[in-house]
């Protein structure tokens, strides 16, 4: 039953999802605020729910070898998931802003975007954005880590 590459991929994603809901409708929720904590994550689990049970009817391609990742890009894949691993592990203690604008310099940089410049630019004005937007407009607060904000 379970032999495409897409239901097993798809059955592990529904259950990533599952967890990440039970999980996101455990989050605390605050008063005096119109956007909940538990707004974002509940939607992007319902979301990602959808699209694996989406995958889980979606038929395979027939040629199996090309759906097979070369061993180079598993390696970046590997090195992605270990800068969000870092990502999420320093989101706390650095804050939202620093912690995603290393993010993202230093997985731009590894994918091979080598300009410093644009690098910096871009890492730093898309979190100084989000912020800005989450806490001004929706009124979330984002960790704010060691910046005095």
């Amino acid at each position: 039953m379970l032999d495409s590459l897409n239901k097993k991929i798809s059955i592990f994603l529904m259950v990533i999802s599952i967890g990440y809901l039970v999980l996101s409708y455990r989050l605390p929720s605050y008063p005096y605020v119109p956007v909940d904590s538990d707004a974002v994550p509940i939607t992007l689990g319902f979301i990602l729910l959808i699209l694996s049970i989406l995958l889980f009817f979606q038929k395979d391609e027939k040629n199996e070898e090309e759906n097979k990742l070369p061993k180079g890009e598993i390696k970046v894949l590997l090195t992605v998931l270990f800068l969000v691993l870092l990502f999420i592990i320093l989101l706390e203690f650095l804050g939202f802003i620093i912690s995603t604008a290393l993010f993202l310099y230093f997985c731009s940089w590894f994918l091979g975007y080598k300009k410093w410049l644009s690098n910096v630019i871009v890492s730093l004005s898309i979190p100084l954005f989000i912020y800005f937007l989450f806490t001004s407009f929706l009124k979330i607060q984002l960790p704010q880590g060691i910046l005095p904000f």
